[in-house]
């Protein structure tokens, strides 16, 4: 019987802790775009973005 004395506290602020969590991280924007960084992976890069290759990279190096 001792041991409720302490469980029920313990269970309580768990609980709240785990909801103050569950809010911080629904206000932080956690879940608000659950499918875009799959499909972000998938997708090419821009082409306008690619880095441009200049001549002595085009060189062969055994000229």
């Amino acid at each position: 019987m001792e041991s409720v004395y302490l469980l029920i506290p313990v269970s309580v602020i768990l609980v709240f802790a785990i909801a103050f969590a569950f809010w911080w991280s629904v206000r932080s924007g956690q879940f608000d775009d659950l499918e875009g960084p799959g499909f972000r992976v998938l997708m090419d890069e821009d082409p306008s973005k690619r880095p441009v290759e200049t001549e002595e990279a085009k060189k062969p190096d055994n000229v």
